[in-house]
């Protein structure tokens, strides 16, 4: 299974096979302006020499680094590093290049913006899709966010597991591809805050998290919701404390 945001930020651990290491790093350099907008890649040869590959597997790795919009070939002109208006921020690996680079304030407020506009409507569609068993698994889910014996980093795992579950619980299967934003929206949070995971501060957390589950049980949509938007705001709120 695919290593996400969270993961790759929590454990640094990169990706083993050739064409995930050329992948990983060229797209690195593209995030990161090494070689920036409207800049020709080197040629095949020279990139296979550095990355010691076949010319297969570089090609294949070009390909996927079109799909996820960073580069477009152009015949008899190179490939080419393309506007980052065309950069597809909802991959998992572009978010993690990003966060690899370096975000500031704004990149962050727009993950808010964008999981605002996403995961209250996620919850409130859980009012009206969820059985008793998801319910009971979000319930568990958020208790599991008090535990104190959690670290900052598994605290993290703890609370992105609780939001997919309730993209799942809306039964839109739209909402989970979002999954990714949200993950590096909680990666942003870990990274810049990291706050201790003590005994309070994890109850608080999973109190926070139940009101959410308790309204999607009375089955209160506007109730969710908001439960949902008090989570992401305070989370926003506690990066922007860190970055002023």
């Amino acid at each position: 299974m695919r290593r996400g945001v969270l993961e790759t930020a929590l454990t640094g651990r990169k990706t083993r096979t050739s064409h995930a290491q050329v992948v990983d790093e060229l797209g690195r350099e593209i995030i990161s302006g090494h070689y920036p907008v409207g800049m020709t890649l080197p040629g095949d040869f020279e990139l296979a020499q550095r990355f010691r590959v076949s010319r297969t597997v570089l090609r294949e790795a070009m390909k996927t680094l079109a799909a996820k919009g960073l580069i477009v070939p152009r015949a008899r002109i190179g490939t080419k590093v393309t506007p980052q208006n065309q950069w597809n921020l909802f991959d998992s690996d572009v978010l993690t290049w990003y966060f690899h680079k370096g975000v500031d304030q704004p990149f962050l407020q727009h993950l808010t913006e964008i999981r605002l506009a996403f995961e209250p409507f996620a919850a409130s569609l859980a009012v009206e899709n969820a059985d008793d068993d998801d319910i009971r698994q979000l319930y568990e889910l958020a208790d599991e966010m008090g535990n104190p014996a959690h670290t900052p980093a598994t605290l993290a795992v703890a609370d992105l597991k609780f939001h997919l579950a309730i993209a799942e619980a809306s039964r839109n299967p739209f909402m989970r591809t979002v999954g990714s934003l949200i993950e590096a929206a909680l990666v942003g949070i870990f990274k810049l805050s990291s706050p201790e995971a003590n005994e309070n501060r994890t109850a608080e957390v999973a109190a926070r998290h139940r009101l959410i589950v308790d309204a999607i049980a009375k089955r209160d949509k506007e109730g969710a919701a908001q439960a949902m938007r008090n989570v992401i705001m305070e989370g926003r709120d506690r990066v922007g404390s860190v970055l002023g």
